[in-house]
């Protein structure tokens, strides 16, 4: 190129600044992400723990993990310092840089003013020769020449128009520019070496390290979890439509994470040719003999022997197995929740007509009651009190009895204090503190239900085939609000019923056999009397919480006939007075406008809610989902564990899904979940359910039950439809139409001559 001069950095310079702004990139960032966070962790750790024995069996087993933690973190800071320290030399060495660029000022180098004389000049302009001149003994060419040059550019016309338009007296000068490397770089000395790191990063080290991340990449999903056990997942489903609960254990541990070939994290010992075949001794309906592949390859045989071990909480007999058994423990949460979403996809493919078999929906309903039972480890057909600690099955024997028959942890809750004292009498004050720390932990879930339809003119009426939206607001509340809610000795527990029509509510319950036995037992007559005081006893309750509501608001209602007689009287005096209140006729037909005004702002008012509504839920899904819930109380599971929700629609007759469920992984108090489908071709009154079911605890499911009253659809009369126009689009209209009338007009004319 003409005119341009390359020229490396040879004092370095400008390659600290390279390298300032490299180090500021790096350190920065990773000090964001990278900093440990112990504190909150602690913290949050210490919230959790219950003072039981398992939960401090499970303190001791995460606090053999913190040595190796903390020489991580101290790695982690050293590194950091290291590039802070670093960052801050450069940083130093940048603002004590001498710029080799400085404009160029003729009277600087006379050392004279800028509104200096001529005279001055050629003084100035001598002394400083007789000092600097090649001749002398003080003597420096170069300064010479620079005052020479200055002297020129002050009093030759030339020069001095050369540089006030281009900065020197010479004329322009050729571009240069200056790369932020040091020239030893490029010497033939250090070239080899220069290459040879080049091809090692550029080469050699970034096609591996993007090689090996594709490969790792390709093999996994969304929710990290192996291609081929989806796919596993998806054939098993297709295979058996209908699976028991044991059913998706063996699916579930023969998932190719636990195998050798698939993960490297797992570990094949000698020893497990000896240990797992007496363990599976002690197992019973374990399905060992099962023949279909891979449910009967050894590592699937292994994976569901220790799965069973753990809901039956058994000591394993060696510290390898515990080690296995952890490792399976904790993966499974993440693969249920892959088996939960490969089930409602083929779901809706069935729906859709794509694939013949559509699963049902006990299969996903009991992997989503795994997913509890492995946190809890529990069976599913085991009390859910034994979540609490210091309960075993003895104890159990002394909540159901014909005085009392609690059978969930909300009835626990419900109890009074005198009550629940007087049952848990054997324990001792601390353990019964403790227990009552976990069970005020536990979550109550209040779900409010909104049916919509969208892009219609009756957002209320559902029409045979019309897209309908399920908007539930989850409401979470600790449990600990239930302590001595009621004064009642009739009623131990009453729920809230929901005021949306066409809803009901209901919270799932164990099922017992002895319960039942007791039913068929008792008489007719004694059970009809019974719901007569209970419902007699909620409707008083029911009557005096209106009647001092309305004593608060300063309303207290009269009888009916009071109310219509005062209308009728109310009815009569306005007939009379409408001949003296004509002439205020004009101040009513303002206030009538005014109200017209007001109804059209808060119109206004709720379409500009409901848009600000919309852009936040985009925000929120640009955003992503947060996993920060609260801890679940769980000291049989491997890790810490935070609390998801599974919400979704079902219809119970037909046992199928209707919508996808969709996994609420950030429920801190309240939450909005929109599920939407499309309402049946058959008008008729149809009643699905609106579940949501824990996946950490057992016995906190909310069911909702919705009755959808859908219509025939609207023929549509095409001739009445109203399409908006806009104006430049009705102007060009017309005078294609202009145009078109013309050349017809023109036509018609040559067709008659």
């Amino acid at each position: 190129m003409s005119g341009t001069r390359f020229q490396y950095d040879e004092s370095g310079s400008t390659f600290f600044y390279f390298l300032l702004s490299f180090e500021a990139l790096v350190v920065i960032p990773c000090t964001y992400y990278f900093y440990p966070r112990s504190s909150t962790r602690t913290e949050k750790r210490e919230k959790t723990l219950c003072n039981c024995d398992h939960c401090r069996i499970k303190a001791c087993r995460l606090r053999l993990k913190e040595p190796w933690r903390k020489a991580k973190e101290r790695l982690i800071k050293l590194l950091l310092f290291i590039g802070w320290v670093a960052l801050a030399l450069t940083a130093y060495k940048v603002t004590h840089l001498q710029h080799d660029y400085v404009a160029y000022d003729p009277f600087e180098i006379l050392e004279i003013e800028a509104d200096a004389s001529v005279a001055e000049i050629k003084k100035a302009y001598r002394r400083l020769s007789l000092i600097h001149h090649p001749d002398m003994e003080t003597g420096d060419e170069k300064k010479f020449m620079m005052i020479a040059k200055a002297y020129a550019a002050l009093t030759d016309e030339e020069a001095r128009k050369n540089w006030q338009v281009y900065g020197n007296p010479d004329g322009p000068q050729a571009m240069s520019f200056g790369i932020a490397l040091p020239s030893w770089i490029v010497e033939k000395n250090n070239s080899v070496f220069v290459l040879g790191l080049y091809a090692l990063v550029f080469m050699v080290a970034l096609p591996v390290t993007v090689g090996i991340w594709w490969h790792r990449s390709v093999q996994y999903g969304g929710e990290q979890v192996l291609l081929a056990t989806t796919q596993l997942y998806l054939s098993f489903i297709y295979k058996t439509p209908h699976m028991i609960f044991k059913r998706v254990i063996m699916i579930l541990a023969a998932s190719v994470e636990f195998r050798r070939q698939y993960n490297s994290e797992i570990i094949e010992r000698p020893s497990d040719n000896v240990e797992v075949p007496l363990l599976i001794k002690e197992l019973p309906n374990l399905g060992e003999k099962n023949k279909e592949r891979p449910l009967c390859f050894s590592y699937s045989i292994k994976a569901r022997a220790l799965l069973h071990a753990h809901l039956h909480r058994m000591k394993l007999p060696s510290s390898n197995l515990e080690e296995d058994q952890m490792y399976i423990v904790k993966k499974c949460p993440t693969l249920i929740s892959e088996f939960v979403q490969c089930a409602s996809q083929m779901t809706m493919l069935a729906l859709a007509g794509r694939i013949s078999r559509i699963p049902n929906l006990d299969t996903i309903e009991n992997a989503m009651k795994l997913s509890a039972c492995i946190v809890q480890g529990l069976w599913d057909n085991k009390s859910p009190l034994l979540q609490l600690p210091h309960i075993n099955e003895d104890m159990l024997r002394h909540f159901c009895t014909r005085k009392r028959n609690i059978r969930s942890i909300r009835q626990l809750a419900c109890m009074k204090e005198d009550d629940r004292k007087n049952m848990l009498r054997n324990l001792t004050a601390d353990e019964y503190s403790n227990i009552m720390n976990v069970v005020g932990r536990m979550p109550i879930i209040d779900v409010i239900v909104k049916i919509e339809v969208e892009d219609d003119e009756d957002n209320s009426t559902i029409t045979a085939g019309a897209f309908v939206t399920v908007t539930a607001n989850l409401t979470r509340s600790n449990m600990a609000t239930l302590f001595d809610s009621l004064n009642d000795d009739s009623v131990d527990c009453v729920e809230e019923k929901d005021e949306t029509p066409g809803v009901t509510e209901e919270i799932q319950k164990p099922k017992s056999k002895t319960s039942d036995k007791y039913k068929k037992k008792k008489g007719k007559g004694s059970s009809k009397l019974k719901k007569k005081t209970f419902s007699y006893k909620v409707q008083v309750a029911a009557k005096k919480s209106d009647h001092e509501n309305h004593l608060k608001n300063g309303i207290l209602h009269r009888p009916k006939d009071e109310e219509k007689a005062s209308d009728d009287s109310a009815a009569e005096s306005n007939d009379d007075e409408s001949g003296t209140n004509s002439g205020h006729s004009g101040s009513e037909d303002r206030d009538h406008d005014s109200r017209k005004d007001n109804k059209h702002e808060k119109e206004e008012d709720e379409e500009w809610e409901k848009f600000q509504a919309k852009v936040s839920k985009r925000d929120k899904i640009l955003e992503g989902k947060s996993r920060k819930s609260h801890p679940v109380h769980c000291p049989f599971f491997t890790d810490e564990k935070e609390e998801f929700w599974f919400v979704y629609l079902c219809d119970r007759k037909r046992h199928s899904l209707i919508t996808a469920p969709y996994l609420v992984t950030n429920l801190v108090s309240k939450e909005e979940v929109e599920l939407k489908f499309t309402a049946p071709e058959k008008p008729g009154i149809y009643t699905y359910s609106l579940m949501v079911r824990s996946d950490s605890y057992l016995d906190c499911d909310v069911v909702k039950t919705i009755k959808l009253d859908v219509k025939e659809a609207k023929e549509v009369d095409l001739s009445k439809l109203q399409w908006d126009v806009s104006e430049e689009e009705e102007e060009k209209d017309e005078e294609e139409s202009a145009v078109e009338d013309s050349d017809l007009a023109t036509d018609d004319e040559i067709d008659d001559d």
